[in-house]
């Protein structure tokens, strides 16, 4: 089984590779957790030689670490289209390169930032890729905090099995404000009628179901990296 410091290896060289998509005047969709944090790296030692670009973060998080390594920000809606966005995943579902994402808590956000985006790239380790969505990890679902028990009680009429997420004893807060529901699914067979049925209820914000969104999903394995292609 592949250690923790091993995945983080196979996740930087995934960040390094999709870095070198970035060229110079390119407005750039900084993603959130922990292997996005490699990109961000990677791409500060490319601007401290050089490159010019400005990024988009997707989360305050992510904000406060670009700031950090100097890395120029936008606010999002600053510029109407983002050139590429980099960002990691919970699940990559192989061929149709479906995804999950939300564990990190920053989902409105990444989707926000995506679907305004030309291209995405996502970067994983090789534990990420699944031959369908659903039983690797949760769901995550961002509800508004107002009223959550009430979402919390539609999303189980469902049979997702929603666990409201806690932090300390307490209800996490998104960016937004909002609370995050890890919901239970096991095998997602039609992962778009469920982002539809999931949108259509009243207190869901958004879905960790990114569809239709990356168009290049690049692996890192202790072989080598892998692009795999949409």
């Amino acid at each position: 089984m592949t250690r923790g410091r091993d995945l983080s290896a196979l996740k930087r060289a995934a960040a390094v590779h999709a870095v070198g998509e970035v060229r110079d005047g390119m407005v750039v969709g900084l993603g959130t957790g922990s292997t996005a944090d490699f990109a961000l790296e990677a791409l500060a030692r490319r601007i401290g030689e050089g490159l010019g670009i400005a990024g988009v973060p997707t989360s305050e998080r992510t904000r406060r670490l670009a700031g950090r390594l100097g890395i120029p920000l936008l606010a999002p809606g600053d510029r109407p289209r983002i050139d590429l966005t980099i960002d990691g995943a919970d699940q990559v579902e192989r061929g149709s390169l479906a995804l999950v994402k939300g564990m990190g808590g920053a989902l409105l956000g990444e989707k926000i930032v995506a679907s305004a985006s030309d291209r995405m790239i996502v970067i994983v380790d090789e534990t990420k890729i699944v031959d369908r969505l659903g039983d690797a990890t949760p769901l995550p679902v961002e509800i508004v905090s107002f009223g959550w028990r009430y979402t919390i009680d539609r999303l189980a009429a469902l049979g997702l099995r929603p666990t409201l997420r806690l932090v300390d004893g307490k209800p996490f807060l998104s960016d937004a404000g909002n609370h995050i529901a890890d919901c239970d699914t096991g095998d997602i067979a039609d992962a778009a009628g469920l982002e539809r049925e999931l949108s259509s209820l009243v207190g869901v914000v958004e879905t960790g179901l990114f569809l239709d969104l990356a168009s290049t999903v690049v692996v890192g394995r202790p072989t080598g990296i892998e692009v795999m292609r949409r």
